[in-house]
């Protein structure tokens, strides 16, 4: 698996296919977005999300490219905190590690290029399968390996 930046013309099909129903939806952008999605209300939200709060959006993607994971990570520079945001995984690879896998990379990403000293995210108390999976990736042993890492935590 890779992350790579999210190019709009070439990703958003793929990943608004994931977003199924109302709930899903709900738990996804917390309603921040219109149901159903929109190209032009997805973007738009991007584009202020990246002036408002510097972040920026993110697929995952199987080795042959095919998109399997969306997220979007954004830090704070006056302290260094990191926040994941608006994650999900294509509904065909659930349950299959591919979120778990996602996360360790993002987590990565944070720490060790943008220097994050902890990260943060927030899911709904209902979405049993969004916080087993969080919990689990945070767990991973090698989630803060490196010397550079150790004083690291991120915060679910």
């Amino acid at each position: 698996m890779r992350i790579r930046p999210y190019i709009p013309g070439r990703d958003y099909k793929s990943i608004s296919k994931w977003i199924t129903d109302e709930r899903a939806h709900a738990f996804w952008c917390a309603n921040l977005l219109p149901y159903p999605l929109t190209p032009e209300a997805f973007h738009d939200f991007l584009k202020k999300d990246s002036i408002d709060w510097t972040g920026s959006a993110y697929v995952a993607t199987e080795d042959g490219g095919c998109v399997i994971g969306f997220f979007c990570y954004s830090v704070n520079t006056d302290d260094n905190m990191g926040f994941l945001k608006f994650i999900m995984v294509d509904n065909a690879k659930r349950g299959k590690g591919y979120g778990k896998e996602m996360l360790r990379l993002a987590l990565r990403y944070a720490f060790q290029i943008t220097g994050a000293r902890a990260v943060q995210l927030n899911v709904f108390p209902e979405n049993i399968s969004a916080k087993r999976c969080y919990e689990k990736a945070v767990m991973e042993e090698n989630v803060f390996a490196g010397s550079a890492m150790k004083d690291r935590k991120s915060v679910v």
